[in-house]
């Protein structure tokens, strides 16, 4: 029966969780919801001086949004947020057009907030989160690898205190850092160093501490004990304050021209969050066993972004670590984030002034840190040793995340991606067969040694026959004849036939017509009653004959034995199938000494059987 939900409940998925809600979980939430938070603070901070923001920013994205994305969300365990790759592109695009930090710079990242949260919502509820599907992995890695590069250039500046201008290229940053370098600052170098080793230390050997808050709090004190054991100044720069209050009422500004200059940058940035969120909660929900709904996703982070672009929240997705963290923390539903992004709230309340004690260079150092978290050497050195064509895709993402314009690059990566896929699917697998040699019941196992019969070939297609594939298909059978123009007779073996368009019902109608003018035949055994009907309605299905098609349990030989020629099969010599032991096709007994009852046999003028051969460009078996 259909659903009588009404449609607005749909769109509720807390529906499926809140009966979960007890006692113990709201506890197990709150303590999850804490732990996030712990990390949460010097990320957020982090994030937002990689997108050029300042530093209150990256606190107000992870609020509301972070609540939105968890209550109208598929994952249960998925924490939104901001994010180091999605705050690269951002400052990447944007820098361009204005002043990083400047009110215009901070009005342009609004609307693109805002534009990014439109189409995501509007992806959601037209239910194409299929479409992440096709946005292979590697783009992923690849894009996030290249990130991670360009975080890390970006900070070398910082890190070694010296005033080189923001850029947005690669190698114009080395460029700049390098000219700048004689003139780096020895008491902000060690601040950043300070920080970093404290950062290393607490990963390898305190794991459960968190990393970021002691590296942190290690530069921080290292700074301030410099200052005094030096006495003046040491031209450490510090992080501007923080202002102590609730994330402020904000309008994105949508004039024709700001949408226009945007628009290319909101949707890169969609199918990168989209992406990003989706392949996190998924990785999530392998551990915990929920089913996830990609469609219902893009709602979630669409109205995060959304709402978040209306109090001043920059452009959020999913974030691995804190998602991580959030479900070994033992959180059972997605108030766990709620409670993350209330205590977030009270601590920007209550020591917010405090952030203006954090070094610049150990902000750096920190986001060295996040930038070397982000290069995936595991994934990369798995893709390369597994897939050739895998491999070309990340490391041209790569090269294009640091070289282009970085929504260029993701549309790179993207394009790629479908092309390789595409070009898998245009190629189905075609596969020489025989009939197996249990005669009792006929059924076709891959021709590996075996002689072929001197009319019939058997092939295998496993794939969908679309407007794509129908050249690959067209030329294999054309092979056949090349190969033994005997062989008139095709026998296609169907059960791998899973779809056809009507380019793929003209393709095998006209090789029907094409065989039975050469005097043969073009057979189907198994094909799906989908493919079937759609044979018929194109109006092919009665020019190719019923009567050719076979289905399971049918003896297909039997059938169509008696339509070979029987002077060829007179002098055939491989009698591969159980009727060749009997009378020819016409009926006529063979009177050949081939097949004496005695095993003796008489050598007869034959023809040579064809052998299994390869292929100039054989197909993927």
């Amino acid at each position: 029966m259909p659903s009588t939900e009404p449609w607005l409940l749909k769109l509720l998925p807390m529906r499926h969780w809140w009966p979960m809600v007890n006692a113990r979980s709201l506890r197990a939430d709150a303590l999850a919801g804490l732990t996030g938070t712990i990390i949460l603070v010097p990320q957020a901070v982090a994030y937002a001086s990689i997108a050029g923001l300042p530093p209150e920013y990256g606190l107000y994205t992870a609020i509301v949004p972070v609540m939105i994305a968890a209550l109208f969300g598929s994952s249960w365990h998925l924490v939104s947020g901001p994010t180091a790759a999605l705050s690269i592109v951002i400052f990447a695009t944007l820098s361009p057009l204005a002043v990083p930090g400047s009110a215009h710079y901070i009005s342009l990242v609004l609307t693109l907030t805002f534009m990014t949260g439109v189409l995501m919502l509007l992806m959601g509820a037209a239910r194409l989160g299929f479409l992440v599907n096709f946005i292979s992995h590697s783009v992923v890695i690849g894009f996030t690898a290249g990130a991670a590069v360009l975080i890390a250039a970006s900070q070398l500046k910082n890190f070694f205190g010296v005033a080189a201008p923001a850029s947005a290229s690669f190698v114009e940053s080395l460029q700049l850092f390098a000219r700048e370098l004689p003139h780096l600052n020895a008491f902000a170098l060690s601040v950043g160093v300070v920080t970093l080793l404290a950062g290393i230390v607490t990963r390898r050997y305190f794991p459960k501490a968190p990393y970021m808050i002691s590296a942190m709090l290690a530069g921080s004190f290292y700074a301030l004990a410099l200052d005094a054991v030096v006495g003046g100044p040491t031209g450490v720069a510090k992080v501007s304050a923080i202002p102590r209050s609730l994330p402020p009422l904000s309008a994105p500004d949508l004039s024709a021209q700001t949408v226009r200059d945007l628009a290319g940058v909101a949707l890169a940035l969609t199918m990168l969050s989209l992406t990003e969120a989706i392949a996190i909660a998924r990785a999530i929900a392998l551990k915990s066993g929920q089913l996830i709904d990609s469609s219902q996703e893009f709602i979630g982070q669409g109205l995060s972004n959304l709402f978040g672009s209306f109090a001043s929240g920059y452009v959020s997705s999913g974030s691995f670590t804190r998602s991580g963290v959030n479900y070994s923390a033992g959180a059972k539903t997605p108030l766990a984030p709620v409670f993350s992004a209330a205590f977030l709230l009270l601590t920007l309340l209550a020591l917010a002034p405090l952030v203006r004690f954090l070094p610049i260079a150990s902000m750096a150092a920190i986001l060295l840190l996040v930038a070397w978290s982000l290069v995936d050497m595991h994934h990369i050195k798995t893709v390369m040793r597994t897939s050739h064509s895998e491999a070309v895709v990340l490391f041209a993402t790569l090269f294009a995340t640091l070289f282009l314009h970085l929504e260029f690059a993701i549309y790179v990566g993207v394009l790629l991606s479908l092309m390789i896929f595409l070009e898998r699917t245009a190629r189905p697998t075609i596969r020489d067969a025989v009939p197996a040699p249990d005669a009792s019941s006929y059924h076709f196992i891959a021709q590996t040694t075996e002689p072929d019969c001197c009319q019939l070939k058997m092939l295998f297609v496993d794939g969908a026959l679309y407007f794509g594939a129908v050249d690959h298909v067209q030329r294999r059978l054309r092979e056949v004849d090349h190969l033994n123009p005997s062989q008139k007779h095709v026998l296609i073996l169907a059960p791998g036939i899973n779809f056809i368009d009507s380019s793929g019902a003209e393709l095998l109608a006209q090789e029907s017509r094409r065989r039975k003018a050469s005097g043969g035949g073009l057979y189907f055994h198994r094909l799906g009653a989908p493919v079937v009907e759609l044979l018929d309605r194109a109006g092919h299905l009665q020019e190719m004959g019923r009567e050719n098609l076979f289905s399971i349990g049918q003896d297909v030989i039997a059938a169509i034995y008696p339509r070979l020629d029987s002077e060829v099969c007179r002098r055939c010599p491989t009698r591969i199938f159980r009727q060749c032991r009997g009378a020819l096709p016409n009926g006529e007994p063979r009177g050949d000494a081939a097949l004496r009852p005695d095993g003796s046999s008489t050598p007869l003028p034959t023809l040579a059987p064809r052998m299994p051969a390869p292929l100039d460009n054989p197909s993927p078996s």
